[in-house]
Protein backbone atom coordinates (compact mmCIF):
# COMPACT_ATOMS: atom_id res chain seq x y z
CA UNK A 1 0.00 0.00 0.00
CA UNK A 2 2.88 2.37 1.15
CA UNK A 3 4.56 1.71 -2.48
CA UNK A 4 1.55 2.63 -4.18
CA UNK A 5 0.93 5.82 -2.38
CA UNK A 6 4.48 6.52 -3.52
CA UNK A 7 4.37 5.62 -6.99
CA UNK A 8 1.42 7.56 -7.69
CA UNK A 9 2.49 10.41 -5.49
CA UNK A 10 5.44 10.68 -8.02
CA UNK A 11 3.20 10.18 -10.77
CA UNK A 12 1.20 13.49 -9.59
CA UNK A 13 4.76 15.16 -9.20
CA UNK A 14 6.23 14.35 -12.39
CA UNK A 15 2.79 15.71 -14.25
CA UNK A 16 2.82 18.85 -12.16
CA UNK A 17 3.77 22.45 -13.13
CA UNK A 18 7.15 23.26 -10.88
CA UNK A 19 6.49 26.48 -9.38
CA UNK A 20 9.68 28.92 -9.99
CA UNK A 21 12.07 29.14 -6.74
CA UNK A 22 14.27 32.66 -7.15
CA UNK A 23 16.73 32.70 -4.40
CA UNK A 24 18.58 35.58 -5.35
CA UNK A 25 18.13 38.99 -4.37
CA UNK A 26 20.48 40.81 -6.92
CA UNK A 27 19.84 43.48 -9.14
CA UNK A 28 19.33 42.79 -12.62
CA UNK A 29 17.48 39.94 -14.74
CA UNK A 30 16.19 36.37 -12.87
CA UNK A 31 15.03 33.74 -14.71
CA UNK A 32 11.72 33.05 -12.93
CA UNK A 33 10.70 30.01 -14.82
CA UNK A 34 10.48 27.77 -17.70
CA UNK A 35 8.38 25.44 -19.50
CA UNK A 36 7.96 23.57 -22.94
CA UNK A 37 4.75 24.49 -25.12
CA UNK A 38 3.02 22.74 -27.63
CA UNK A 39 0.39 22.95 -30.19
CA UNK A 40 -2.32 21.27 -27.89
CA UNK A 41 -2.41 23.61 -24.96
CA UNK A 42 -2.66 27.30 -25.31
CA UNK A 43 -2.22 28.72 -21.59
CA UNK A 44 0.27 27.68 -19.31
CA UNK A 45 0.98 28.99 -15.82
CA UNK A 46 4.02 29.49 -13.49
CA UNK A 47 4.07 29.67 -10.03
CA UNK A 48 6.81 32.36 -8.40
CA UNK A 49 8.02 31.47 -4.81
CA UNK A 50 10.67 32.65 -2.56
CA UNK A 51 12.88 36.03 -3.85
CA UNK A 52 9.36 37.10 -5.69
CA UNK A 53 9.64 40.72 -5.95
CA UNK A 54 10.06 41.91 -9.99
CA UNK A 55 9.03 45.66 -11.49
CA UNK A 56 9.65 43.98 -14.66
CA UNK A 57 9.17 40.62 -16.98
CA UNK A 58 10.18 39.27 -20.36
CA UNK A 59 9.63 36.35 -22.76
CA UNK A 60 12.20 34.75 -24.18
CA UNK A 61 11.93 31.56 -26.82
CA UNK A 62 13.60 29.16 -28.13
CA UNK A 63 13.26 25.78 -30.45
CA UNK A 64 10.17 27.22 -32.37
CA UNK A 65 8.21 30.39 -32.60
CA UNK A 66 4.91 31.11 -30.69
CA UNK A 67 2.42 34.32 -31.26
CA UNK A 68 1.94 35.69 -27.62
CA UNK A 69 -1.08 36.63 -27.19
CA UNK A 70 -2.02 38.03 -23.16
CA UNK A 71 -0.85 38.00 -19.98
CA UNK A 72 -2.13 37.82 -16.42
CA UNK A 73 0.14 38.68 -13.80
CA UNK A 74 -0.76 37.70 -9.69
CA UNK A 75 0.44 39.49 -6.92
CA UNK A 76 1.07 38.30 -3.50
CA UNK A 77 -1.85 41.03 -2.87
CA UNK A 78 -4.48 39.85 -4.44
CA UNK A 79 -4.17 41.95 -7.49
CA UNK A 80 -4.31 41.12 -10.82
CA UNK A 81 -2.81 42.90 -13.39
CA UNK A 82 -4.21 42.09 -17.46
CA UNK A 83 -1.57 42.65 -20.27
CA UNK A 84 -2.23 42.20 -23.92
CA UNK A 85 0.58 41.32 -25.60
CA UNK A 86 -0.05 40.14 -29.59
CA UNK A 87 3.11 39.87 -30.19
CA UNK A 88 5.14 36.97 -32.48
CA UNK A 89 7.80 36.29 -31.13
CA UNK A 90 10.80 34.08 -33.31
CA UNK A 91 12.81 31.04 -32.36
CA UNK A 92 15.76 32.68 -30.15
CA UNK A 93 14.00 35.74 -29.88
CA UNK A 94 12.30 37.53 -26.95
CA UNK A 95 9.71 39.76 -26.17
CA UNK A 96 9.60 43.65 -25.38
CA UNK A 97 9.48 44.41 -21.95
CA UNK A 98 6.70 44.39 -19.92
CA UNK A 99 6.72 46.81 -16.74
CA UNK A 100 4.32 45.74 -14.24
CA UNK A 101 2.04 47.70 -12.23
CA UNK A 102 3.53 50.26 -9.03
CA UNK A 103 6.97 49.25 -9.51
CA UNK A 104 8.62 46.44 -8.07
CA UNK A 105 6.32 43.80 -6.84
CA UNK A 106 5.86 40.65 -4.91
CA UNK A 107 4.72 38.17 -7.84
CA UNK A 108 2.33 34.59 -6.90
CA UNK A 109 2.05 33.56 -10.79
CA UNK A 110 2.22 34.25 -14.09
CA UNK A 111 -0.23 33.20 -16.86
CA UNK A 112 -0.35 33.18 -20.51
CA UNK A 113 -1.71 32.81 -23.85
CA UNK A 114 -0.30 32.36 -26.77
CA UNK A 115 -0.46 30.01 -29.67
CA UNK A 116 2.62 27.72 -31.31
CA UNK A 117 3.21 29.32 -34.56
CA UNK A 118 3.34 26.33 -37.26
CA UNK A 119 7.18 25.09 -38.32
CA UNK A 120 9.36 23.19 -40.94
CA UNK A 121 9.54 20.18 -38.04
CA UNK A 122 6.91 20.81 -35.88
CA UNK A 123 8.67 21.79 -32.51
CA UNK A 124 7.92 22.61 -29.09
CA UNK A 125 8.27 26.17 -28.25
CA UNK A 126 10.95 26.81 -24.97
CA UNK A 127 9.53 29.49 -23.21
CA UNK A 128 11.49 31.41 -20.41
CA UNK A 129 10.12 34.19 -18.31
CA UNK A 130 12.73 36.57 -16.85
CA UNK A 131 12.01 38.69 -13.94
CA UNK A 132 13.54 42.48 -13.72
CA UNK A 133 14.74 43.26 -9.96
CA UNK A 134 15.89 47.18 -9.14
CA UNK A 135 15.61 46.90 -5.63
CA UNK A 136 14.69 50.37 -5.57
CA UNK A 137 12.87 49.42 -2.28
CA UNK A 138 16.22 48.72 -0.51
CA UNK A 139 17.98 52.04 -1.56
Amino acid sequence: MIILLAVAGSFSTANAQQPAVITSDKTGWHKIGETTVNFQQEKDEILVVGADRFAAIKFKVTDAPIDLKDLEVYYESGEKQDVKINMPIKMAGESRVIDLNGGERNLKKIVFVYKTLPNRKDEKAHVEIWGLKTNTDKM
